[in-house]
């Protein structure tokens, strides 16, 4: 026990020390966990600290990331990095961030939206067998999060038995009391009532904590909850379950307070890491690795990289439609994903019990090993696939778009954490008809689109949509794919080209008055109302931007050049705000081009898809009112 009680000494005074020189940061929120993680580093974490990509590495991951303070300590005596850049903590330059990002490179993804960890946790744990350990902190505060449940529940139901869930019940939140205070008993029951093994332990005493990890590695058929009653600022008198001190640092004086009362301690201690095999994880097929510094993806390489990569994918799926072929793109999906995962393993799909909707049960069907159930639970399956793309993986996520609304703060993180994952939103826009708006997916652009970084597609037939589908595969980073409900026309042949940052031209002439771009089922509508004109001797230049984001610049102000009238009218099944008519404003903005949008806005209500796009004023009949306005 005397080496535990040293370093974790130590470990202390490094928290408070780093903070102290921040000048901000959550001192106390450390140091109620610094018994048992120091307990977990010095005797049972297996890692090699010199190959951060061994797959046989446990991972930690801190839920409750304001304590990252100590995720650096701990991570700084194991050898990570000099035990003097604790210093730099929350410094512009500096990898250690008020809360862990992947800038710091023994932190896979990003916390500090609490609640959100458990879920990553399952998905770093799904797929694998009792090694390696997943470990994540948990604070007692964020226990009222209702993810944490939905992970629990998901974790139980997949026997998630390398998972170890360690709960640091302090008691006191930001402003009070935490909603059980420190009655371990309480969050014992609930965790044992959703499939786990549970035990409670004082998270001060390290005989008790040893023998908790003692019996949570043994645990062979379940995950399993280790519930720490511990004390917020735990072993500096003045901060020791004491409110107020939440997120405060320490003064100098303070500081040197608390430093007298921890007592002198050997600053050369250090932890020795378990090593454990050699083996190096596989790489992403055609799918390089983000960078950790923080930069966003160069849209101009997608372009360049696309006759590359789609020939080096050996068996890219080929759709046997031919024009005016009626399918719906949400149907393209599962087929389409099915035969890519036939020559890339890394491949996964989440799926949120609507795969019969999305047809992402096309690829349960060939690849059920690959295919996660996540149920009804959105904020759970996209921190799943956060997880997941952690480990390598390649995972495409499923749901009706209106549903990935509830779920915007687990992808916004997923971001953060410089994740690879694939969003597909099926059922967007007034056109799924008779459903009625809550199941209508209306923002899902503007929400994607927020997210440095992003891409968004939305195709208007399956042609584009297969195609689209690969370019999602052969790049990193967050993409959305928006499909629609209702079937449509056929209208690329099968050797179109797609790219990010890519439209077509649909129609043009030298006679052309003014553009209509559009995307998805508005295309069509386009088309329509390029023929109505037509026969009154009006030529329009018609544009698809299924690449929503990055929007084709080039193509939209050539056309504004080359028609008659400096205007651009967009149509889109979305709301006006933070659409594709937004994004092509922001293109042609210095060119002193009008952009009139034609968009959804009110809330709509149930009816056919012809009724909805009629009341909302974004069909063929009003695209033709609207020009002629212009004219």
């Amino acid at each position: 026990m005397r080496g535990f009680t040293e370093k974790a000494k130590l470990v202390r005074r490094l928290c408070l020390t780093s903070t102290a020189s921040a000048g901000s940061g959550h001192p106390t929120s450390c140091l109620s966990s610094a018994d048992l993680m120091t307990v977990l580093f010095d005797k049972y974490f297996t890692y090699d600290i010199k190959n951060i990509e061994n797959p046989n590495n446990d991972r930690i991951i801190f839920s409750k990331g304001h304590a990252a303070p100590l995720l650096y300590s701990l991570f700084a005596l194991s050898g990570a990095f000099p035990v003097e850049e604790l210093n730099s903590l929350r410094k512009f330059n500096s990898n250690l961030e008020g809360h862990p990002t992947p800038r710091f490179p023994y932190a896979e993804v990003a916390t500090g939206s609490l609640g959100q960890g458990l879920s990553i946790a399952c998905g770093q744990a799904i797929g694998t067998s009792n090694l390696p350990k997943i470990y994540v902190l948990l604070g007692d505060g964020e226990m009222a999060e209702g993810q944490v449940w939905e992970a629990a529940n998901f974790a139980s139901y997949y026997k998630l038995n390398n998972l170890i869930a360690i709960i640091d019940v302090n008691r006191l939140g930001q402003s009070q009391e935490t909603m059980f205070s420190d009655f371990i008993e309480e969050y014992i029951d609930r965790f044992r009532s959703f499939g786990w093994e549970a035990i409670g332990i004082d998270g001060h005493n390290l005989l008790e904590i040893e023998r908790a990890f003692n019996v949570a590695i043994d645990n062979p058929n379940k995950p399993f909850a280790i519930i720490a009653r511990t004390k917020k600022g735990k072993g500096v008198s003045f901060l020791e379950d004491k409110e107020g001190w939440h997120g405060k640092a320490l003064n100098k004086e303070e500081l040197q307070k608390a430093l007298l009362e921890l007592g002198n301690v050997d600053e050369n201690l250090r932890f020795d890491l378990k090593v454990p095999s050699a083996e190096v994880a596989p790489k992403n097929f055609f799918v390089p690795q983000l960078s950790r510094d923080g930069s966003l993806p160069d849209y101009n390489i997608f372009v360049a990289r696309q006759d590359a990569n789609e020939k080096n994918f050996v068996g890219s799926p080929r759709l046997s439609h031919q024009i005016n072929d009626q399918i719906a793109t949400r149907e393209v999906y599962g087929k389409v994903l099915a035969k890519l995962a036939d020559k890339n393993p890394l491949i996964f799909a989440l799926d949120g019990d609507v795969k019969n909707s999305t047809f992402s049960e096309d690829f349960k069907k060939v690849h059920p090993e690959r295919f996660i159930e996540c149920f009804i639970a959105e904020q759970n399956m996209v921190g799943v696939a956060t997880g997941l793309s952690a480990r390598g993986k390649i995972p495409f996520v499923s749901t009706f778009a209106s549903f990935f609304t509830r779920a915007f703060d687990q992808i916004r993180m997923a971001a953060i954490s410089k994740s690879n994952i694939k969003f597909m939103g099926s059922h967007a826009g007034v056109s799924i008809g008779q459903d009625g708006p809550s199941q209508m997916g209306l923002e899902d652009i503007s929400m994607f689109g927020v997210i440095p970084g992003s891409v968004i597609f939305h195709p208007s037939d399956a042609i584009s949509c297969s195609k689209l589908i690969l370019q999602m595969l052969i790049h990193n980073g967050i993409f959305y794919l928006r499909t629609l409900r209702s079937k449509t026309p056929v209208i690329y042949k099968e050797d179109e080209k797609f790219t990010a940052g890519g439209s077509k031209i649909l129609r043009e002439s030298k006679e052309d008055v003014l553009t209509v771009a559009s995307c998805g089922t508005t295309v069509h509508e386009a088309l329509k109302a390029y023929e109505e004109l037509k026969k009154e001797g009006v030529l329009i230049r018609v544009i698809d931007c299924y690449s929503v984001k990055p929007i084709d610049s080039k193509t939209l102000n050539e056309s504004l050049n080359e028609t008659k009238k400096k205007i651009i009218i967009t149509t889109e099944d979305h709301y006006e705000h933070g659409g594709l008519g937004d994004f092509i404003l922001s293109a042609v903005s210095k060119t002193g081009a009008t952009v009139e949008k034609l968009a959804v806005r009110e809330i709509p209500r149930s009816g056919t898809q012809e009724e909805l796009l009629d009341f909302t004023g974004i069909n063929a009949l009003h695209i033709v009112d609207k020009i002629k306005k212009l004219l």
